[in-house]
Parts: structure tokens; sequence; C-alpha cells
């Protein structure tokens, strides 16, 4: 049997996988929209996005966009939307940061009542190489929750007074 084209172990990939659950007060009909790039600098202090490509200029199947360099990388990261279902409020992407990372960022919403939202929101990163390496050792359980509660914060904050949370 040839093994050509086969990974042995010493090369499996260094990934690294976190879930979290939100819980938003709003419908998930109100919550869904705001998982777009451009939709996300109303609610997320700090956001920025250089350029969208997609149809409608907001979140869509094959939507791409780019963000800003990250402090710690030399290059900005270029997000690719691979599955975009509004009427079941699921949205998945890929966001690529050349020479450190590759994540898969997924987003289920879930109705909770007549008035909240459970939003599983869950990030896979796969180190590229040293930089990314170092990444994953600082992407810990507490970091991540501690991002997700930020999150959590400004979109039902900007949910209950329209307003961008200040930073």
């Amino acid at each position: 049997m040839s093994t050509q084209g086969m990974q042995s172990d010493s090369h499996l990939p260094n990934r690294i996988k976190h879930s979290y659950t939100q819980s938003i007060h709003a419908t998930p009909d109100r919550v869904f929209p705001l998982l777009c790039p451009t939709r996300e600098l109303d609610w997320a202090p700090g956001w920025a996005v250089d350029w969208v490509i997609s149809t409608s200029g907001l979140a869509e199947q094959e939507c791409m966009f780019q963000t800003p360099a990250p402090v710690d990388a030399d290059s900005p990261s270029i997000w690719i939307i691979t599955r975009h279902v509004p009427e079941d409020y699921v949205v998945e992407m890929y966001k690529v940061t050349p020479g450190k990372t590759v994540a898969k960022l997924a987003i289920a919403l879930t109705a909770i009542g007549d008035s909240r939202t459970n939003a599983q929101i869950s990030y896979e990163f796969t180190s590229l190489g040293s930089d990314g390496d170092a990444f994953l050792q600082e992407f810990t359980r507490e970091w991540y929750e501690n991002f997700m509660l930020g999150w959590e914060a400004a979109m039902n904050h900007y949910l209950e007074t329209g307003e961008l949370l200040a930073a």
C-alpha cells in the first residue's frame, strides 16, 4: 500500500477548538442580521473591516471580507463565509491569517421563549507554523470565555440601546 499523500502522526495539525453559548436578549430574527462584517461595525467595539465582496453588501453565502492585520501578525485576515442559512439561523466561515492560522467560526442561533436567543459559537484554530503555535498557546478556554462574554455584552447592549458599547 502506498503512503504517498498520507500524513504521518508527526504531521498532524496543531489545532484547538473552543465553544461557548451566549444568552442574547432578543429573538434570532433580530440577532442573525448582526452576524455580518458590515453590521458588526454597529455593535462590536474595535471591529474593523477593510473590504467586503458580496452581492448584497452584507453577509451571504460566499461573501469574502478582509480585516486589518492583528497586532501580532504581518498580514490582514481574509474571511470567507462558507455557510449562510438565515432561515435556520446558521452561519459558518473561515478566517485565514497568512503564515499564522486558519480558523473556522461556526454560529447557530436557537430561540429561547419569545424574546431570547442562545448563540452557540465555536472557533477552531489550526496553526500554520511557529507563529500559529504561539497563538494557540494563548487561545485558552479562559481567554475564549472572556472574549465571548465581551461579545455577548456588546451585542446585548446594542440590542437594548441601539448604540455601540463604549470600549
